[in-house]
């Protein structure tokens, strides 16, 4: 059996990043393949990026 692995709050890393950041949740059971596993959730997020 699997252990659910605790995941950081967005907060504790947002400030690693130099530029302007986002964070986004994509539910669904969607793993390491974002493109793949969710595609419309990652097009967009892409589309988004540019209007930051």
């Amino acid at each position: 059996m699997r252990t659910a692995r605790r995941i950081p709050m967005p907060s504790a890393y947002a400030k690693k990043f130099t530029g302007k950041y986002q964070h986004r949740n994509i539910d669904g059971g969607i793993g390491h393949n974002l493109p793949q596993e969710a595609p419309k959730a990652f097009a967009q997020a892409i589309i988004d990026v540019t209007r930051l």
